[in-house]
């Protein structure tokens, strides 16, 4: 059954069996919101990835960082031939040591580095509106969003972990709800060990065989232990 907002928070507090009057609507939107940012972090996603175009400015080394970005992939520039080239990751002491007069226009960059919370940065500074696109992966929409988007609110429609991996946002968020209640030590152990066999098998799913190509990796096969006869 995939999950929308109203029937996982009724399963939380079956499995907990307590109320809304102890387990209310808006504790409930926290340790689900929690519980999506762990399962974030702990896995890389596919459904995370997300592209982004726009322009370099003339002689400004600054890149406004996109609002829903959490980290970079890469980054690519269009040359003035058409080709796109990806840009070499690092750090921001070696761009200061690399280019030392970022005010000034120099030419086609060739490295990026993140600068700040709201900006990343290229060296070269450029000399023309270079078209960059960024690769990064985005927070994701929360489950307990009601808003966005207006035709399809996130907490009716779904999200991609709630419709297809419910059974790790529910193990997770129960794991959250026996830290608040303060619940019997052996039942938050057991979640803590539902959730993890499940954040494996998700991640295994997500880094692994989703990114395997049958011809060209082969199938996955299973070792099988076949005594001699």
């Amino acid at each position: 059954m995939a999950y929308t907002l109203a029937n996982l928070r009724t399963d939380i507090r079956n499995y907990t069996e307590v109320d809304d009057s102890v387990l209310s609507d808006s504790i409930l939107d926290t340790i689900i919101k929690n519980t999506e940012n762990k399962i974030y972090r702990e896995a890389d996603s596919d459904d995370n990835r997300f592209y982004a175009t726009s322009q370099l400015v003339t002689g400004n080394r600054y890149v406004t960082i996109p609002a829903d970005l959490r980290f970079i992939r890469y980054a690519q520039l269009k040359n003035t031939a058409g080709d796109q080239v990806f840009l070499e990751k690092k750090d921001t002491s070696y761009m200061a040591a690399y280019y030392d007069t970022p005010g000034t226009q120099s030419g086609f960059p060739k490295y990026y580095a993140n600068w700040d919370a709201e900006f990343w940065v290229v060296a070269p500074t450029p000399d023309s509106t270079y078209e960059i696109t960024l690769a990064y992966v985005k927070q994701p929409t929360s489950l307990t969003n009601t808003t966005t988007p207006a035709a399809a609110p996130a907490a009716t429609a779904g999200t991609y972990i709630s419709n297809k991996y419910q059974d790790l946002l529910l193990y997770g968020c129960l794991v959250e709800a026996y830290g608040y209640l303060k619940g019997p030590a052996d039942m938050l152990q057991y979640y803590m060990q539902s959730y993890q066999k499940a954040l494996q098998s998700y991640a295994i799913e997500q880094q692994g065989r989703r990114r395997r190509d049958e011809y060209q990796d082969g199938v996955i096969r299973t070792p099988l232990k076949s005594p001699s006869p």
